[in-house]
């Protein structure tokens, strides 16, 4: 279904001619390209961006953003601290806030489907200068976290006997090649790798959710029953920092399962940031955001439930292993729970998830972070040269431009130390980035509103409306807002001051205000009056083509294409 607001006479489609057969398609991009990028001879001079991703493409990129090395290992972390309840609790209450930020983004997503897509709807919704806040924002955090990525994937490989022996840079060096061999060819390799990559994640967590449960009501080795022996003992619900007691200690311990939970959960954008090279991203975007919300459901909320029944929150083998630093499948709580129960097959199988996790990751990464520079350039915000794309549609400066930080890896490896402490500041700059991300997203959303409300467009004539708008903005504005104040608040409890937890925690802030107000002084844009946002731009030709993917597809038929059509 095309929107209402489609009108074949737009002046952006002037002398383009109608396409009513598969050899005008090649078409596609130009248009597309002339109308976003300001005309003619800027398409033939740089080029654009391909739609080549499918709609199996788009909806494994939406569940690999959502099931990360987070629900392997990162958990553990915040389930030693705050205990089972907390966690569940914590893992819920942000999967809502991030279900909503979700529904903001799939609305603008939907309407109006640019690459990079986040910095573009700041930029036209909001300001100028968010817009470029969030752009670099997002590129440094893309681009560092490829490196963590990378560094993680390879110390993960150390787990297998005789890996050991091997220097790190090795390993490195190959996931690096492979990686960036994966983002420059065709976008659509890239959405081949992540279609597989998030198979591989799917049919785990889907194995352990039902191993879980079969363990805990006794089908393990032992023919024990472990029931919710654990929230008992040593409690649900434990004080954190350990000085602080009783109820004030617990509330607490809930708190920092929140912050730990939304670092569990960046990446879940990513499926907007790909709507830009979607191939019928009116139908597949929605399609891919109505899910977030059972996908966080059966995999966090259920994830977390089967962690806490399996294995104990003061497990000395879980603790030990997060005492040491460990990243590989020794330090994920699953492993350790099953590992209790008499099963000893699964670390191996873990650990390659852990590595498969890791290495996808750093795929998404790297594709994000290239088409974050892209739409910065759209925006007049970079080097124009990075607009540049290849016949099949890759942006290959940005690509390169974003994989070169990936040799800051090698840092990690430094056996004196010193380098590998740089490098941990490195990632300390992004620790709340994905946060700000989503209160941007969400400022925007807002202003898309007014927007839309300011220009006589109805709500009711979209593809895809959000539910209980504009409070559902508000409530994820809100709650992003607070973890980001709070998120250090561990610092501030006496006794546990330390300068370098508290820049790690805070450090954030200032660069993302550093960058807005830099280009607020610089530049001095205004702030875009709601009657004045740019809905339209680029618009016309994407309802043309629309038209066009709607001609195209072919509804199921049979069950099997049902069943298909449902999953992917």
């Amino acid at each position: 279904m095309a929107e209402k607001h489609l009108h074949s006479s737009d002046p952006e489609l002037a002398g383009v001619p109608s396409r009513h057969s598969s050899s005008e398609r090649k078409n596609d991009a130009y248009m597309e390209g002339a109308a976003v990028l300001g005309g003619e001879d800027e398409a033939a001079r740089y080029g654009y961006v391909s739609r080549g991703l499918k709609s199996r493409h788009i909806q494994f990129i939406a569940l690999g953003g959502t099931i990360g090395t987070g629900l392997f290992l990162g958990i553990g972390n915040a389930f030693t601290h705050a205990g089972p309840l907390s966690i569940l609790l914590g893992y819920t209450f942000t999967g809502l806030a991030v279900f909503g930020m979700m529904q903001c983004l799939g609305e603008m997503a939907t309407w109006l489907p640019l690459p990079g897509a986040i910095p573009q709807f700041c930029a036209r919704y909001v300001d100028d200068a968010l817009g470029f806040a969030v752009g670099w924002n997002n590129w440094y955090s893309a681009a560092i976290t490829l490196c963590a990525e990378i560094s993680a994937a390879s110390l993960v490989i150390g787990f297998w006997e005789g890996a050991q022996s091997v220097n790190v840079a090795v390993w490195i060096s190959i996931i690096w090649v492979v990686i960036i061999f994966l983002n420059i060819f065709a976008v659509s390799l890239y959405g081949e790798a992540e279609f597989w990559f998030a198979s591989m994640k799917l049919i785990t967590i889907v194995g352990l959710l039902i191993m879980a449960f079969i363990v805990d009501l006794g089908g393990n080795p032992r023919h024990e029953r472990l029931g919710f022996r654990y929230w008992k003992n040593p409690g649900a619900m434990k004080e954190y920092p350990p000085q602080v007691h009783g109820d004030l200690g617990r509330f607490l311990g809930l708190f920092s399962t929140l912050v730990n939970a939304a670092f569990s959960y960046g990446g879940v954008e990513m499926v907007a940031v790909a709507a830009g090279e979607a191939e019928n991203p009116r139908k597949n975007i929605p399609k891919a955001v109505r899910r977030v919300f059972w996908r966080i459901l059966f995999f966090y909320v259920l994830g977390s439930l089967a962690i806490g029944v399996l294995v104990s929150s003061n497990d000395k083998g879980l603790l030990d292993a997060q005492a040491e630093g460990r990243s590989d499948a020794a330090a994920s709580p699953w492993v350790i729970g099953i590992k209790n129960a008499g099963i000893s097959v699964l670390p191996s199988i873990i650990n390659a998830v852990i590595l498969t996790s890791a290495t996808s990751s750093g795929n998404a990464f790297l594709y994000t972070g290239s088409r974050y520079l892209y739409a910065l350039a759209q925006n007049r915000q970079a080097p124009r040269i990075f607009l540049t794309c290849s016949k099949k549609g890759v942006p290959y400066y940005a690509v390169a431009a974003t994989a070169i930080i990936g040799g800051l890896t090698y840092l990690s490896v430094d056996p004196n130390g010193g380098a590998a402490k740089a490098f941990s500041w490195f990632q300390n700059l992004t620790t709340i980035a994905s946060l700000f991300t989503w209160c941007s997203i969400c400022v925007a959303y807002l202003r898309f509103y007014k927007a839309l409300k300011a220009q006589g467009i109805s709500r009711d004539t979209l593809v895809f409306k959000s539910r209980f708008q504009p409070y559902t903005a508000w409530f994820a504005l809100i709650y992003f807002a607070i973890i980001i104040i709070f998120s250090g608040f561990a610092v501030f409890i006496k006794g546990n001051w330390d300068v370098a937890d508290f820049i790690a925690a805070y450090i954030g802030i200032p660069i993302f205000f550093l960058l807005y107000g830099g280009w607020k002084i610089i530049k001095r844009p205004k702030v875009i009056k709601p009657s004045e946002a740019d809905l339209t731009t680029g618009k016309a030709a994407l309802d043309a083509e629309d038209e066009h993917w709607q001609r195209e597809y072919k509804p199921p038929v049979t069950i099997i294409e049902k069943i298909w059509d449902w999953l992917a």
